[in-house]
């Protein structure tokens, strides 16, 4: 194998041009071989430039001359070369892209993506310096919102290309713990201040985000979201009222359409409409539907034939008497208030508050996606019959997007189709899709490789990072071999939303503007003494009466 010749050949600063700091062996499409200079590399460890000074290290970039021009490349692993004398350092590096070389100073000039010109083996491998990382990353023609900056150095910004971002889809993915919620939540408050008449919906499953957005959006819970069940199709419909097994569920649904049909019919909208089916959103009345269950079983001969009907009224009659489901079964639901409704959610008019936080964490767990199934659909539907001049670009971030989509199972329940349908035709009407979660690899396959942008902070789970690894573009692959020893609030972006694949450290987000997601302080909380007795008691009457 080749090995470089001894330092003082080779100094360690070359005129005009940046470091020398080793050798190209070899090059196979978007990949190459080289061998770093192990004395040249330290002689930088100490240099003032802090990008300089981590030169040759995993996951920093290296360029390679090319006549008029620079490759740019991440260094993928290190290990010495066997067949040198300890002084050569082995490694594979990513192709990146190139950008032009000065012809007097021998910087690098301006940065794209993609190779035109691939560079011979025996090229240079140089350092890169701070003022060109800033160079490589700060290259761009377009909008974007700064979230912090790239490491090693202390002045270059890392920023998101919002259109891209949002225009392919985007994923946070990180363990507990690593400023996971801190982070989505700096990125939501980036955009709204760059768009403050944009259009944005969080579905918070655990009521966290409401404290931190209530002076840029709307916060709507089960006390105010007023949901009208009769925007539900008929495969929502039949994941609420349903409640058979699988040998009873499409006998079941046979009777539930034919009545839902006949209810919708009944509405005083159907007679303005060209052809009304069971998913048309028109209200109708549950009395209507339970009045028609009664007449179809009124008419059947045997008294075995009547099991379904009565399985459907006496979910009904549940529904409508629990009061944990009045933010959608409600009596007073049943006017027509579906434009005012989507004109709420979707911030239309914004007024200068562009996001709704819907808080489903007081909703029952059983219709939980349901609820998610129903706004994602409204989101998409609304976008694909406004008219194309008048299209307002929405998108919409799931936390805990596992739970909606989970792996192999994605096309099993309404949310998970409607979900990936978004994620793959949502950009087609101006849907963004925005993805939160902590366990990737419970995450349906299909939607996560649809997401342009990946942002990974620490993933200590091995499944969770294979699942990442398939995900990432080729180019952030050396990346993640450090995805396991990121700190808190430092991620790995990679994909559309930047310039450059880098690892980033996220700015401080100010108190009031902080998900109410930290860890709880055990150790303090139980330093205090408890009230006993009437926490308990306090605790049961919520408990009892559903509240919080």
């Amino acid at each position: 194998m080749f090995s470089p010749a001894p330092a003082a050949e080779h100094p360690v600063a070359t005129s005009h041009d940046t470091p020398v700091i080793g050798w190209l062996l070899g090059i196979a499409g978007s990949t190459g071989r080289i061998v770093l200079d192990r004395q040249a590399v330290t002689a930088l460890a100490g240099h003032g430039d802090p990008v300089l000074a981590a030169a040759g290290q995993v996951a920093m970039p290296v360029k390679i001359k090319r006549d008029d021009r620079w490759i740019i490349g991440t260094i993928r692993s290190l290990s010495l070369d066997p067949s040198g004398d300890g002084a050569a350092i082995a490694t594979e590096i990513d192709l990146m892209g190139e950008g032009m070389r000065d012809p007097y100073s021998g910087e690098l000039c301006g940065f794209r993506r993609g190779v035109t010109s691939y560079p011979m083996p025996g090229a240079t491998i140089h350092a890169i310096t701070n003022a060109e990382l800033a160079g490589i990353h700060g290259n761009r023609d377009t909008t974007t919102v700064t979230i912090g900056t790239v490491h090693p150095a202390r002045t270059v910004p890392a920023t998101l290309a919002v259109d891209a971002l949002l225009g392919r889809h985007f994923a946070i993915l990180g363990s507990t713990g690593t400023g996971k919620s801190t982070a989505t939540a700096m990125i939501l408050h980036r955009i709204c201040e760059l768009a403050p008449r944009g259009h944005i919906v969080m579905i918070d499953p655990h009521g966290e985000y409401a404290s931190a957005f209530r002076d840029a959006g709307e916060i709507h819970d089960v006390g105010n979201l007023r949901m009208p069940y009769w925007l539900m199709n008929f495969a929502e419909h039949c994941e609420i009222l349903l409640s058979s097994g699988p040998a009873d569920r499409q006998s079941d649904a046979d009777v539930l359409a034919k009545c839902l049909l006949a209810a919708r019919m009944r509405s005083r909208a159907a007679a303005d409409l060209p052809r009304v089916t069971v998913d048309t959103p028109i209200p109708y009345l549950l009395s209507d539907l339970t009045s028609l269950l009664t007449a179809e079983m009124s008419k059947l001969e045997r008294a075995g034939d009547i099991a379904p009907y009565l399985r459907i009224k006496s979910k009904i009659d549940e529904v409508k008497g629990d009061p944990r489901y009045a933010f959608m079964f409600s009596g007073m639901l049943v006017a027509d208030t579906m434009a005012s409704f989507l004109g709420r959610i979707l911030r239309l008019p914004g007024e200068g508050r562009p996001i709704s936080i819907i808080d489903v964490s007081g909703v029952p767990s059983d219709v939980t996606s349901v609820v998610v199934a129903m706004l994602a659909r409204m989101i998409f539907d609304h976008a694909i019959w406004s008219h194309p001049a008048e299209r307002r670009p929405v998108l919409m971030v799931c936390e805990e997007a596992h739970r909606y989509i989970p792996a192999r199972a994605e096309q099993d329940s309404a949310v998970g189709r409607i979900l990936s349908r978004i994620a793959k035709e949502g950009r087609k009407y101006g849907v963004s899709l925005g993805l939160v979660t902590q366990r990737p690899s419970d995450l349906a396959e299909g939607v996560l490789s649809q997401c342009g942008t990946i942002i990974a902070m620490r993933l200590n789970n091995e499944r969770d990072q294979a699942v990442v690894r398939s995900a990432m573009p080729e180019g952030g692959r050396g990346l993640l071999d450090t995805i396991s020893a990121l700190r808190n609030r430092e991620a790995i972006l990679c994909g559309e939303g930047v310039t450059f694949p880098m690892r980033a450290s996220f700015v401080d987000l100010d108190e009031g503007k902080r998900p109410a997601s930290n860890d709880m302080k055990i150790t303090a909380l139980w330093a205090q003494p408890a009230r006993g007795a009437p926490m308990v008691a306090d605790t049961v009457a919520r408990w009892r009466a559903a509240g919080k």
